[in-house]
């Protein structure tokens, strides 16, 4: 058996992979990677070979921050788990890269269902749990081979009351692909994030990620109406025939009616019809943290159905002694942003 890792040049190559790995979604696919070199990111699409046969992938991103720099793998590496030489293997040639680019640590989330074996595994190879999230981890999905009855039976009560109320009262839904309305979903995450007292994403992170999966008809956005006015917008990225739920908005006028509910719906439905498995509401917060910053959305979220699905949560091998600075910096800001 000959095993080598390799960077992968052809994008066709790349997806004809991915294609293969039923786990994979957006956060591994070369239009992620495009979308962070246009945020001026360095990226690196590693592949991993047996006998020139592509066996595991490592879309990765080097993040220059002031507390550190390091190397991120969202979603990854998609790799086979219980293949100890495949892994070895591909964490040997991401501490090379990563030692190349002056790196103090390599963060991961792999697209792996956590688990005590799971645990075990990457403890033996030297990652311990991250202060903070990579990406989603808790994640909510629906099943969306379940006819439109199903779906509207397995929700809350009060969740199909409001998207039939949205049905009567006539709540408009239109669908875009048009760049250009970021430019109000973003003036409308400002005032959200100024009332809710978050950080909002930048115009240029939201505009140059949904122009690069626009390029392939992979991101959506949904508006609701209600004579005229708007109440809500989500952001959907289709890939893998899953629908991932991945920013939402709403306008004050959204308050007293279920504009938001409406999008979701119409959302979950459009997946439905493009062939879609699986809708992901994306991040929820634990249950058992009702004082959590996001437990808020997630009640609406969980109004839905569908099934919690706990990834492994994000994982660090650190590679110097000033990663324990990081490491010390990173919990005090996520205890004081309340997450």
């Amino acid at each position: 058996m000959s095993l080598q890792t390799q960077l992968v040049e052809s994008k066709q190559d790349w997806e004809a992979f991915l294609a293969e790995r039923p786990e994979a979604n957006f956060l591994q696919s070369w239009n992620w990677g495009v979308f962070h070199q246009k945020l001026g990111k360095k990226t690196f699409t590693l592949g991993l070979f047996e006998n020139d046969r592509q066996v595991g992938a490592a879309l990765t991103v080097k993040e220059e921050a002031k507390r550190g720099t390091y190397l991120t793998v969202a979603g990854g590496p998609l790799v086979d788990w219980q293949n100890a030489e495949h892994l070895g293997a591909i964490f040997t040639a991401l501490r090379q890269l990563a030692e190349q680019e002056g790196c103090q640590f390599i963060r991961i989330r792999p697209q792996e269902i956590d688990s005590p074996e799971l645990r075990q595994k990457v403890a033996q190879l030297g990652l311990q749990e991250s202060p903070m999230h990579l990406t989603a981890d808790l994640t909510l999905q629906l099943d969306l081979t379940k006819s439109e009855e199903e779906l509207l039976a397995e929700m809350r009560k009060n969740t199909r009351y409001e998207v039939r109320r949205a049905e009567k009262l006539g709540v408009e839904i239109k669908q875009s692909e048009d760049p250009a309305e970021i430019q109000a979903f973003y003036e409308h995450q400002l005032v959200l994030a100024k009332k809710h007292h978050f950080v909002p994403f930048s115009y240029q992170f939201l505009y140059e990620q949904f122009v690069t999966f626009a390029q392939d008809h992979q991101v959506r956005l949904f508006h609701s109406f209600y004579e005229g006015k708007l109440l809500a917008s989500a952001f959907i990225i289709f890939y893998h025939q899953e629908a991932v739920y991945h920013y939402g908005v709403s306008t004050p006028d959204n308050d007293r009616l279920p504009g938001s509910y409406a999008c979701q719906w119409a959302a979950i439905r459009w997946a439905k019809s493009q062939g879609g498995l699986r809708y992901n509401f994306w991040g929820i917060a634990p249950q058992d943290q009702p004082e959590h910053r996001f437990a808020g959305v997630s009640l609406f979220k969980r109004g839905f159905g569908g099934q919690e699905v706990q990834y492994l949560p994000a994982h660090d091998l650190p590679l110097s002694v000033g990663y324990q600075v990081v490491r010390g910096f990173e919990f005090l800001r996520k205890k004081m942003r309340g997450l």
